[in-house]
């Protein structure tokens, strides 16, 4: 049941994106920064994270003014180290941030993906063979 309930709410967040969210998301639907298929208000463990790229293991966090609080940047901080430990790369941007300065949160977003010794993400679009294959280098939904 949980699972479920975290679904429902993955799909309220999506409903209710704040601005700052609907804008990123206009830049990484649809494979639109560097082929990258980017997922937006998923379940992953415990929690629903804001944007997440699967195959580069990458979570996108975009916080309000709510997350300035002591507390609250304390719970965001165990977050990260959750997912981080989970294998993910977690970056956190401020709603100001992406509004006033899309370019450098994207250039960042990439940055992050440039690790030495990372297989690069499979070709865009997929040979005609490999469409909906299933398994291994099949796209995802």
């Amino acid at each position: 049941m949980r699972g479920n309930r975290r679904t429902g709410l993955a799909r309220s967040l999506r409903r209710r994106s704040t601005d700052a969210e609907q804008k990123l998301w206009l830049d990484l639907r649809d494979r639109r920064l560097d082929g990258l298929k980017f997922k937006r208000q998923v379940p992953i463990g415990r929690f629903v994270v804001d944007f997440v790229c699967a195959e580069q293991r990458l979570i996108i966090e975009v916080d309000g003014g709510q997350h300035s609080r002591p507390a609250d940047q304390s719970r965001d901080g165990e977050r990260t180290a959750e997912l981080e430990a989970m294998g993910y790369i977690v970056l956190r941007y401020w709603n100001n941030d992406i509004i006033e300065n899309m370019e450098g949160a994207l250039t960042d977003i990439l940055a992050a993906l440039d690790r030495p010794g990372q297989e690069p993400p499979h070709p865009i679009p997929l040979p005609a063979g490999e469409r909906g294959r299933g398994g291994k280098g099949s796209a995802e939904s």
